[in-house]
């Protein structure tokens, strides 16, 4: 053998074993995809594909296995990876079956029409020879394995299986979603080398896929959350005419997201298709747009047909900002008294513009008296201008229970669920500074509201732009505060 010869043969056993263990590379050279714009084209992963298989392949290395939920804008290409990722399995590995589930016949149909458009076009020493081949299951003898489709309108769909890849497609979008969950995600073994992977485009609050992505936001379960906004597609650009300025909802949105002018007059022109579609301002971000292609995973699953109270952008902006020292400002707790099991009582801190730093506690008891001990020892460590106690149902008893330990002028009844109503506060005898109240959060100088998620606290500033007053977590703001000293003691008086 000539080493030119010699050479030849090492570089077709490294790219043997680089189609079987590098996917990108496997899909470059041997998947062919009907492209857009018409035609057959070698499947190289974009931008989001690629963003996708890391994050999968890390959970594989970290688990030995994927549990993954894709909560994703509009075409991006997501389907289209996962069914080329399974087609890649099931050629390579022996016993292996993957199902593939989509919310609409239609949807079968396509994604099923791509693996045999896959099996059509592979490189001649790639191709398997097929056991059966029709219009819901290839599978290839010579491995025992393949692959099925189903709809979800079918009940029971999968469940008599044992499957080793499982594919939920448009998921928020499945009829009988609680069953399937109980049936075919129950047909895949928690073993090494399964994958189950659910993606779907967001379809309001509520629902399986809702759940499972919210359970997975706060790190329960085994199941990772991945999700991309619209503006990571290099598609998703349109270069602007000469002179074109977007309205000024955009360039608020633009600058929340850090968008470039294309990536603007892409996101204006969508948004205006859809805009009519459900009779809201052209100049205005739509309800239908921002669930279409959110850029926020909160922003993909507001209500449909109703707009976010707060606009994604200025939550933004809040979190983006770091509060001054706000240890001069009065200091308040907020308490809203819950039964136990799956509603629990909340006690958080508010002092300014910042919430929570000094306490946010969970407490998860049917107890009253319980509760009422917890309660009083945050207003001993913390000594607050004031705690305001939501006395609708459950609190009455908690915030009678203070009043007679003798807490009578540091608590205060407020009922949640009550018409609006202004108070005013005045200061007691001291140095101590006055302030007044009405709807809504302690808020010291111009609308702001608290800001919280499930890793971090975050201080809130004035927004720029016009905030309804009682757009807060609670129905009590502080309109201003004067005098001298750190924190008042206050006694209230109703208008």
């Amino acid at each position: 053998m000539t080493a030119a010869v010699a050479e030849d043969v090492r570089d077709l056993r490294g790219r043997a074993k680089r189609l079987l263990t590098d996917f990108p590379y496997y899909a470059e050279h041997c998947l062919t995809i009907r492209s857009k714009a018409g035609g057959l084209v070698p499947l190289r992963l974009n931008r989001i594909q690629r963003t996708v298989h890391d994050r999968l392949e890390e959970q594989v290395r970290q688990t030995g296995r994927v549990r993954a939920l894709i909560l994703k804008a509009r075409q991006p290409g997501i389907s289209t990876y996962v069914e080329a990722r399974f087609f890649w399995h099931v050629t390579k590995r022996a016993g292996i079956q993957a199902f593939i589930l989509t919310h609409a016949q239609q949807a079968t149909d396509n994604l099923f029409g791509m693996a045999e458009r896959f099996h059509q076009n592979l490189p001649a020493p790639l191709v398997l020879h097929t056991e059966r081949a029709n219009a819901k299951e290839l599978s290839f003898d010579g491995l025992d394995s393949g692959i099925m489709v189903s709809t979800a309108g079918a009940k029971g769909a999968g469940r008599a299986q044992t499957i080793q890849l499982f594919h939920g497609s448009e998921v928020a979008h499945w009829p009988n979603a609680a069953e399937h969950a109980a049936g075919v995600l129950q047909a895949i073994p928690n073993a090494p080398g399964t994958e189950v992977i659910l993606e779907s485009t967001a379809n309001g609050v509520g629902g399986l896929f809702y759940d499972m992505c919210k359970a997975a936001e706060a790190n329960r379960g085994e199941f990772h959350l991945i999700f991309i906004p619209w503006f990571r597609h290099e598609e998703y650009r349109a270069e602007p005419p000469e002179g074109w300025e977007p309205p000024p909802a955009f360039v608020e949105y633009g600058a929340a997201h850090g968008l470039g002018a294309a990536q603007l007059r892409w996101a204006w022109t969508k948004n205006g298709e859809l805009a009519q579609a459900c009779g809201a301002s052209l100049d205005e971000l739509c309800w239908l747009f921002r669930q279409e292609y959110p850029a926020t995973s909160a922003e993909a699953f507001q209500m449909s047909g109703h707009e976010s109270y707060i606009r994604g952008e200025l939550v933004l902006k809040a979190r983006r900002f770091t509060a001054p020292d706000q240890s001069k400002a009065p200091l308040v707790l907020g308490v809203d008294v819950a039964r136990g099991g799956g509603d629990k009582t909340r006690i958080v801190d508010r002092q300014g513009r910042s919430a929570g730093y000094q306490c946010d506690k969970v407490i998860d008891s049917p107890d009253l008296m319980e509760v009422t001990g917890l309660v009083a020892r945050e207003i001993d460590r913390l000594d607050p201008a004031m705690t305001f106690i939501d006395v609708t149902g459950l609190g009455a008893g908690v915030y009678d229970r203070l009043r007679e330990r003798g807490y009578r002028r540091i608590v205060t009844a407020v009922n949640f669920g009550s018409k609006r109503e202004t108070m005013t506060v005045t200061p007691t005898s001291g140095p101590r500074s006055g302030a007044a109240w009405a709807n809504g959060w302690p808020i010291p100088a111009g609308p702001t509201f608290p800001i919280r998620t499930s890793c971090n606290r975050i201080s809130a500033r004035p927004a720029t732009a016009s905030i309804p007053t009682h757009a807060c977590c609670s129905r009590r703001k502080l309109i201003s505060a004067s005098g001298s000293g750190s924190r008042p003691i206050l006694a209230m008086r109703w208008r």
